[in-house]
């Protein structure tokens, strides 16, 4: 009995040893494109809790990164498309780094690790746009770094969207870079190795089977039951694997076989559409991150690759151009709510992650189609209205709210613009529609949201507080 209790002791003394390591190649995105974030001290606490030691933000916002000095957490920091074209003048980015970088760089401070000069800058959707600039801002960023003697432990790299590659019908083993930037990337990726810098790229297995009905639906996950696809004797069974072996022959024909690999967003949807759900992402995310524990990359690229999950929490305000979908990548809800059991370690122990603490809500009160309208045409009006100063993604085709009814619709949408605009009274009225109620309106799985309390709201409430301080201290004095 007591051998068998030292087998267990010690297979729970591998697990905890093993455990941490699994997790050391696993980051989360974190984007601000909301209408209420989370503060950012709540957010490294729900890192932490989860043992998420690297993150990747798409701004340099100093406000925000100095909140992960001395935690430990590794940071990837961005630069903005619309950033690219003042980078250009090597002064601007000796500025940015000075500013942006160097700052929190001491002991004690950031632990900053990448520079992410510009977002997929290579989209056709951008009709060529950054084509002039990206290299530019690139070459700009890391030599001011160089220069401030952080060249060595920070690299300047870019998100690219995987569609900067591709290999038609033929196979991963025939990829290259797009004809039309083709020698530009070969230019940018002998830069990157020359830096010892990454090649970032985004790969999105839900995109596949969102932009194609004819994609095999297996194929975007990483449990089996797909038809293989057979390349020069490689099967692969899943999009993952063959997307990126794609980028490792283009690569190789760059003249760059050896450049790292880092996947900068990976992710699946959760609402909006059909295929985004709980049921799917949860399928996406058990394959993913199993796979990921087994450190053992591609067929052609056999190595412990650096992932980033996107998203970490939901974000109200991006475009929903490619899909309603693009405003609920989140794992956590907007709030730091978890929305499915998942296991970061990839080791199979299945648990709800570890949701925010401590969040502050706005007032708990909503906004509601009042009972005696009747006028079917106002309702209308007034509800596309509010959508369209708000986000009502959720009650579109297969949307977790896409079952309320022409009245729910209308509730749904009065009260999102309620608390987008942080419970402003003149935002719950159109036109004598709407009234505000203090008992929960939402319907089953369809949540109706509470606005989070923001940081000027906290400063204005604090500032009211100090005010009114100083005005008892002024009556006393008479």
């Amino acid at each position: 009995m007591a051998h068998t209790r030292l087998i267990v002791w010690a297979s729970w003394l591998v697990f905890l040893i093993i455990a941490p390591n699994l997790v050391d190649s696993l980051g989360v995105n974190w984007g601000h494109q909301a209408s209420h974030n989370l503060h950012p001290d709540v957010i490294i606490q729900m890192l932490k809790d989860n043992g998420i030691k690297k993150v990747k933000l798409f701004d340099s916002d100093h406000w925000t990164v100095k909140h992960f000095a001395g935690t430990g957490i590794e940071v990837m920091l961005g630069i903005a498309n619309n950033q690219l074209e003042g980078m250009v003048d090597y002064s601007h980015a000796q500025d940015f780094v000075k500013n942006n970088v160097s700052k929190h760089i001491y002991n004690g401070g950031v632990d900053i690790k990448y520079i992410g000069v510009g977002n997929e800058p290579f989209l056709t959707a951008y009709k060529g746009a950054n084509v002039k600039t990206i290299f530019p801002a690139l070459k700009n960023i890391q030599k001011a770094l160089n220069e401030a003697g952080l060249g060595n432990n920070i690299k300047a790299t870019i998100p690219q969207n995987a569609d900067v590659y591709d290999s038609g019908k033929a196979g991963p083993s025939q990829g290259d870079f797009r004809k039309d930037i083709r020698p530009l990337m070969y230019d940018m990726m002998r830069f990157l190795a020359q830096n010892d810098a990454p090649f970032v790229v985004n790969i999105y297995p839900f995109l596949s089977l969102y932009e194609n009905p004819d994609f095999p639906i297996e194929f975007a996950f990483f449990d089996g039951g797909s038809k293989p696809v057979d390349d020069n004797g490689i099967e692969y069974n899943n999009m993952f694997d063959a997307n990126l072996d794609t980028l490792v022959a283009s690569l190789k024909k760059a003249g760059t076989p050896n450049l790292k690999i880092v996947v900068g967003e990976i992710g699946w949807p959760t609402d909006s559409t059909p295929n985004a759900n709980i049921k799917m992402a949860k399928r996406f995310y058990d394959g993913f991150l199993k796979k990921m524990a087994t450190k053992k990359g591609t067929p052609k690229y056999p190595k412990d690759i650096e992932y980033y999950l996107f998203s970490f929490t939901d974000e109200n305000q991006k475009s929903i151009l490619p899909g309603n979908f693009e405003r609920h990548w989140g794992i956590f809800t907007y709030d730091g709510k978890p929305k499915f059991p998942m296991d970061f370690t990839g080791s199979g122990n299945q648990k709800m992650p570890v949701g925010a603490k401590n969040v502050k809500y706005l007032d708990y009160k909503w906004c509601a189609l009042k009972s005696d309208i009747k006028d079917e045409g106002k309702i209308a009006e007034g509800t596309t209205y509010a959508c369209r100063e708000s986000d009502c993604t959720n009650v579109n085709f297969g949307g977790s709210c896409n079952n309320l009814d022409f009245r729910g619709n209308a509730s749904y949408a009065f009260n999102m613009l309620f608390q987008m605009r942080d419970q402003d009274v003149e935002a719950c009225d159109f036109n004598g529609m709407a009234g505000i109620v203090t008992s929960n309106i939402s319907v089953g799985d369809c949540l109706f949201p509470l606005a989070l309390e923001s940081d000027a709201a906290r400063q204005m409430i604090q500032l009211s507080v100090s005010m009114l301080a100083g005005f008892l201290v002024f009556l006393a004095l008479f």
